[in-house]
């Protein structure tokens, strides 16, 4: 099969440097020790959505319809419950700063900017430094990708997480140096009780360095997927996997040894940071 790198796809450069000055301004505003990030992520959200609303509650609040008023509360992380908050186990110190930024992130993403490769991985990025525990170099993450409390997941570098996956970080997730996450894939580290589903395990979830998880497969609870290794399309795992194995079916079974090849050089990163 041909070797495809990516395409490096340049953007219009009075566009490149809107894009840049934007990022940069909420890089230095975040950086800021007196920031609020509740209010940064309003004011953000405000003037991405509903910047004519924000001015006539301002010079007329009056005239508002009560359902007006009400879309502009979402725009505040303070009058929005998500549901990470309704867990039991979770610890509410660790959680509040990171709660408007996973908002930002989740509005952003629904909004007409959410498509855009270009701005919406480096945004990403910028807001995963300061969500999870660890965020390694060159990570990115397209648009929809769900996490729930954020401060529990590890990732290392060069990490590709695609469109639409959930990370399900309750009891921690950590993903090795080169690992990617396909489309429509679905990551936990939770788990009920067969009786009582109030009763809940919360083991680490690995994925290894060089792993690939791919399209709308399910990595249960406490599953090592192990370095290098594959879970195929669609396929469930249930225990750890074998490095350097390809997995496939429910449940995830090895179907073969991957081949012991030299790797290529990857080539230049058209998203690299820098």
């Amino acid at each position: 099969m041909p070797l495809y790198p990516l395409r490096s796809v340049p953007v219009a450069p009075g566009a490149a440097g809107r894009y840049r000055e934007w990022l940069e301004d909420l890089d230095r505003e975040l950086d800021r020790p007196d920031c609020d990030r509740n209010d940064l992520c309003r004011r953000v959200l405000t003037d991405i959505y509903y910047p004519e609303l924000a001015e006539r509650a301002r010079l007329d609040p009056a005239s508002l319809s009560p359902t007006a008023r009400v879309v502009l509360d979402q725009m505040d992380p303070r009058n929005v419950t998500l549901e990470p908050e309704y867990y039991h186990e979770i610890d509410l110190e660790r959680y509040a700063p990171v709660k408007p930024l996973l908002w930002l992130w989740e509005m952003f993403d629904r909004s007409p900017l959410g498509e855009n490769v270009e701005l919406g991985v480096r945004f990403r990025r910028l807001l995963a430094r300061r969500i999870f525990r660890k965020c390694g170099r060159n990570f990115k993450a397209f648009n929809h990708v769900r996490v729930s409390y954020g401060y529990n997941l590890e990732v290392g570098d060069n990490v590709v997480i695609h469109r639409h996956v959930l990370l399900d970080d309750r009891g921690g997730i950590r993903i090795g140096n080169g690992a990617s996450v396909s489309d429509f894939a679905n990551v936990y580290s939770h788990s009920h009780d067969l009786v009582d589903s109030r009763v809940v395990d919360t083991p680490l979830t690995i994925l290894g360095d060089g792993v690939r998880i791919t399209y709308h497969a399910t990595i249960l609870a406490g599953v090592h997927v192990k370095d290098d290794s594959m879970v195929g399309a669609m396929a469930l795992a249930t225990r750890d996997t074998e490095p350097s194995t390809v997995h496939v079916g429910i449940p995830a079974r090895p179907a073969k040894r991957k081949p012991e090849v030299e790797r290529p050089v990857r080539g230049p990163d058209p998203i690299a940071e820098g």
